[in-house]
C-alpha cells in the first residue's frame, strides 16, 4: 500500500473516530501516538476536497497589500529560446484571450495539490511546514481602477531557486516534474487532481500584461519572494515582506485588456472554465465554484434532482433528461461519462446536421472545449453531457485535441457503450422506449446510412422495435383467424 493510500486511508478513519468517539484499531504498521492524534486529524481534515456550499452572504478574501520588497534585486535574462517562446505563447500560442484565467486557476489549483499530497504522504511535513493547518483555497480579486487582476493560492509556494527554475525558463513544466517524481516512486496512482503538463500556461498572462508581479512564499520557508517582469527579456528576483505562505500573482493589465479587471467578466470566465475545480475559489470574497463534478461522483449517489438541475447547466435547458448514462471504464483509456437523452422532441434546429454537438470535454476537471464535434459521431448529436479524460491528447494550449487515431477510439468506445444502453433500455423499458424512438429515431435511422462501424448495432436496435410490432400485430392477426375457424366450423355443425 502507497504512502499516499496509508494516509488517505488514515484520514477516513480518524474522521469516522471524530463523529463517533470510538477508539480506532489501525492496521498495517500505522500507529499515532494519542496525544498528536486530535492535532494530525484536525490538520489532515482540512485537506479532503471542500464541497460545502457556502452560505449566500458569506466574504471571504486573504488578498492584502501587505508585500513590501526589502533586499537586493537580481537581474535575470530568460534564454534566448525562451524569449521566442515567451513572444509566440503571447502572441499566437492562444486562440482567446480569456483563457490565461483558466491557466492561472489550474496552476494554482496544482499548487494546493502538491501542498495537500506532500502533507500526506511526508508524516514529518506537518512538523516542518510552516501554518501546515490553513485551508487550501484560491482567491481572485478584480480593481478597475489600477486595472489589476490579482490571484492568490495557499499552496506549496516557491523558493528563490524554485521562481528562478519555474518562472525563468519557459516550457518547464513543475506540475509534470513533480508527477514524474512521484511516478519514480510508484505513487503517481493518487495524485490525478494535478493538471498542468506543458509549463506555458504561466505565461499566457503576458497575452493580456503590461507587468506581471509573483510574491511567493515556500511552505518550508520564512523568507518570501517577489519575481517581476514585463514580458520583453529580463525578470527581476528580490527578497520581500509581508508574503503570505502560497503564490500570488499580480496582472498589470493592458489599456485594451481592461476588461479582466471587470468581476462579472472574470465569473463568467471561471463558470465557463474552471467551475468544477477541486478547491474553493473566491472571486472579490465569493464563492464562485459551488457546481460538483456529477461524473466523478458514485453513480449511487447521485439522485434524479442532481442529475436534472446538472443537465439543465451543462445543456442549457429547461427540460430533464430522458435517459442517464453514467460512464466510466480505463480500458483502453481512461474516460469518465455523464450523458443525457433530452426528454423533449427534437426542434428543427436540432434535426440540421450543421448543429453543434452537446458534449462538453474536460481533462481534470477543467473544460477543453465545450462543444466538441469528434468525441461522438454526427448522428448522436441530440446526447448531452460531459466527457472527461486525461488521456485525451492536447495540444500545447490545451484548446485541440490531437492524435485522430486515440480520438477514433474514444469515439468508438462512447458509441458501443451508447448503443448497448439504448438496447438495454429497450428490453427493459419497452413502452418508454418506443417513445423515445418516435422521438429520435431519425438519428438513429441516420447512424445506420452513415456509421459503418456501428450500422449493424443500430439497426438490430431499430429493427428489433420494429419485430415486436410485426409481432404484435402477428400475434394478433393469428387469435383473430383462430376465432374466424372456430365460427366456421361451429356454424357448419
Amino acid at each position: 500500500m502507497s504512502t499516499f493510500s496509508r494516509f488517505s486511508r488514515l484520514l477516513r478513519l480518524t474522521q469516522s473516530a471524530v463523529h463517533t468517539n470510538r477508539p480506532i484499531v489501525i492496521r498495517n504498521n500505522i500507529r499515532i501516538q494519542n496525544n498528536n492524534l486530535r492535532a494530525n486529524t484536525v490538520i489532515l481534515s482540512r485537506f479532503q476536497s471542500t464541497s460545502a456550499e457556502p452560505k449566500e452572504d458569506d466574504y471571504h478574501s486573504i488578498i492584502k497589500d501587505t508585500e513590501k520588497p526589502a533586499g537586493e534585486t537580481t537581474k535575470h535574462d530568460f534564454q534566448a529560446e525562451t524569449k521566442m517562446l515567451l513572444d509566440i505563447v503571447a502572441r499566437s500560442l492562444y486562440s482567446d484571450k480569456e483563457v490565461f484565467v483558466r491557466e492561472l486557476i489550474s496552476n494554482a489549483s496544482d499548487a494546493l495539490e502538491k501542498f495537500r499530497y506532500t502533507l500526506l504522504a511526508d508524516s514529518e511535513a506537518i512538523q516542518k511546514f510552516k501554518n501546515a493547518d490553513r485551508k487550501l483555497e484560491i482567491h481572485i480579486s478584480t480593481n478597475k481602477q489600477n486595472r489589476t487582476l490579482t490571484i492568490q493560492d495557499t499552496g506549496i509556494g516557491m523558493t528563490k531557486d524554485e521562481m528562478i527554475s519555474n518562472l525563468g525558463v519557459i516550457a518547464r513544466s513543475g506540475s509534470k516534474a513533480f508527477l514524474e517524481q512521484l511516478k519514480s516512486k510508484k505513487e503517481s496512482d493518487n495524485i490525478g487532481n494535478i493538471i498542468g503538463q506543458f509549463g506555458v500556461g504561466f505565461y499566457s498572462a503576458f497575452m493580456v500584461a503590461e507587468k506581471v508581479e509573483v510574491y511567493s512564499k515556500a511552505a518550508t520557508d520564512e523568507q518570501g519572494y517577489r519575481w517581476s517582469s514585463d514580458g520583453t527579456g529580463t525578470y527581476e528576483i528580490q527578497p520581500a515582506e509581508g508574503v503570505q505562505y502560497g503564490t500570488k500573482i499580480v496582472i498589470h493589465l493592458k489599456v485594451d485588456c481592461r476588461e479582466f479587471s471587470d468581476g462579472d467578466t472574470v465569473k463568467n470566465i471561471i463558470q465557463k472554465y474552471s467551475n468544477f475545480v477541486g478547491s474553493p475559489i473566491y472571486l472579490n470574497g465569493k464563492r464562485e465554484n459551488i457546481i460538483q463534478p456529477l461524473w466523478l461522483s458514485d453513480p449511487k449517489t447521485i439522485t434524479p434532482q442532481q442529475h436534472g438541475e446538472f443537465y439543465r447547466y451543462i445543456s442549457n435547458s429547461y427540460d430533464l433528461p430522458r435517459y442517464t448514462l453514467h460512464y466510466k471504464t480505463d480500458v483502453p483509456l481512461s474516460i469518465h461519462a455523464l450523458l443525457y437523452f433530452p426528454e423533449g422532441k427534437p426542434g428543427l434546429f436540432e434535426m440540421s446536421r450543421d448543429t453543434d454537438s452537446g458534449i462538453a470535454l474536460y481533462s481534470r476537471k477543467i473544460l477543453i472545449k465545450h462543444r466538441t464535434d469528434n468525441i461522438l459521431p454526427k448522428w448522436l448529436r441530440f446526447v448531452k453531457g460531459v466527457v472527461d479524460s486525461e488521456d485525451i491528447p492536447l495540444n500545447l494550449s490545451r484548446e485541440l485535441l490531437q492524435n485522430s487515431v486515440l480520438i477514433k477510439k474514444v469515439q468508438n468506445v462512447l458509441t458501443s457503450r451508447i448503443l448497448k444502453f439504448l438496447n438495454d433500455e429497450k428490453k427493459k423499458k419497452p413502452d418508454e422506449y418506443e417513445k423515445f424512438y418516435t422521438d429520435y429515431g431519425l438519428f438513429l435511422k441516420e447512424g445506420i446510412i452513415v456509421n459503418h462501424d456501428q450500422n449493424q448495432k443500430v439497426l438490430f436496435i431499430k429493427n428489433n422495435e420494429i419485430n415486436r410490432k410485426y409481432n404484435l400485430v402477428n400475434h394478433k392477426l393469428h387469435s383473430l383467424n383462430h376465432k374466424l375457424h372456430s365460427l366456421i366450423s361451429h356454424h357448419r355443425s
